[in-house]
């Protein structure tokens, strides 16, 4: 059986990770991604990557993540902005702000945060919008 969503595209955990942080490996700092990429390790800072964003079920993260798609198996506190889906299953936990176009938590994933929806031609906001001045 293949993974492949309803609507033809494979959802990120199937993607091919082009750069992937083991699992014994600890990184503080910033991340620019081209492509694809999976983090099994721990990683504090900031996450831009172009691709898909995978974060393995030993992975541990603390960061402002920009990605077009992120999946979510293991720990994530921070800001979390995905153009398109964001996926946190069974053994995942995401606290924190999250913005994406799409949004799906599998029975037994933890969301602890505020989340914002955002149409796909419309920009992502990282802050709320400020109300305007009369």
């Amino acid at each position: 059986m293949g993974l492949i969503s309803t609507n033809g595209k494979k959802p990120a955990a199937a993607t091919r990770s082009e750069t992937s942080i083991g699992a014994n490996t600890s990184i503080v700092g910033s991340l620019k991604c081209d492509g694809n990429m999976r983090i099994d390790g721990s990683f504090e800072g900031d996450i831009e990557v172009l691709g898909d964003l995978i974060i393995g079920a030993t992975g541990r993260v603390i960061a402002t993540i920009k990605a077009t798609n992120i999946h979510v198996s293991g720990a994530v506190k921070g800001e979390l902005a995905a153009t398109e889906q964001l996926q946190i299953s069974h053994t995942g936990k995401v606290w924190g702000d999250i913005t994406a176009t799409a949004l799906q938590i599998e029975p037994g994933g933890v969301f602890r945060g505020q989340s914002a929806m955002s149409a796909a031609d419309e920009p992502l906001l990282l802050e709320a919008p400020k109300p305007a001045l009369a």
